[in-house]
């Protein structure tokens, strides 16, 4: 393969998929980890690995660019929920972490499957059941509530760390639900440098382009269509594994 052509692929799949994130306000690692286990050929664990790597500068460049439409202050408010479920993230992420760097290949692919198809049935589920319209908290503020916000953390932690995503497809529901707000290790990134530089430029460009987008598209029926894609690449990619 041209030296050039591996880093083009990765900017062109990483702006479409940016861009898509950015517009649904996710960073799009769930849709990353099907291609570049798929069509880049990464070792599932490689592939989580660079995801994550990837997911932390999207996400930020995102929501920078989200804020053209969100004022600072509008999140600034929402602190006391972000610190309830990071308490239970990093806890869940550093576990999951763990885990993943120790069991058998076969096994994390299995793992990594049926969590994607979980992710795309989450999507799915909260546009059908209009989740992001409840009007209220499902449990009012308290202690009961903060409790109930660290196992959340914990879990979303345990799924992002194991997929390498940032976690948005499920800490929209739960910050939804929950709150009632409206929504040696990393050889890999040395090895596949090229690749790294060009997705990630296409994926900030995309989540720019995205965010910028927001007030501008109906993200509901994208969200299920893109959920739809997540099934479909889920199954084609990791299919192997169910043997």
């Amino acid at each position: 393969m041209h030296p050039l052509k591996r880093p083009i692929k990765g900017f062109i799949a990483g702006g479409l998929i940016g861009g898509l994130g950015g517009l649904i306000g996710l960073g799009g690692a769930e849709f990353r980890l099907p291609v570049l286990k798929g069509i880049f050929g990464l070792p599932t664990l490689e592939a989580i690995i660079f995801n994550k790597a990837m997911s932390l500068v999207v996400v930020a460049t995102a929501l920078l660019a989200r804020s053209y439409h969100i004022e600072w202050a509008t999140l600034g408010a929402q602190w006391p929920i972000a610190l309830n479920l990071l308490l239970g993230s990093l806890v869940g992420a550093w576990f999951a972490a763990g885990v993943a760097m120790k069991i058998r290949a076969v096994t994390l692919d299995k793992i990594v499957f049926f969590l994607l198809i979980g992710l795309a049935l989450v999507m799915i589920a909260e546009q059908f059941f209009k989740l992001h319209w409840l009007g209220g908290a499902l449990v009012p503020e308290g202690p009961v509530r903060w409790i109930i916000g660290i196992i959340a953390g914990l879990i979303i932690g345990i799924v992002a760390a194991v997929l390498g995503v940032a976690g948005g497809e499920l800490l929209i529901p739960t910050i939804t639900i929950l709150y009632g707000t409206q929504s040696g290790s990393f050889s890999v990134l040395q090895r596949e440098k090229p690749l790294f530089i060009g997705m990630t430029a296409g994926s900030l460009i995309g989540a720019i382009l995205g965010g910028l987008a927001l007030g501008f598209i109906a993200p509901d029926w994208l969200i299920i269509a893109l959920a739809a894609i997540l099934l479909i690449s889920a199954y084609k990619t990791f299919q192997h594994s169910r043997a």
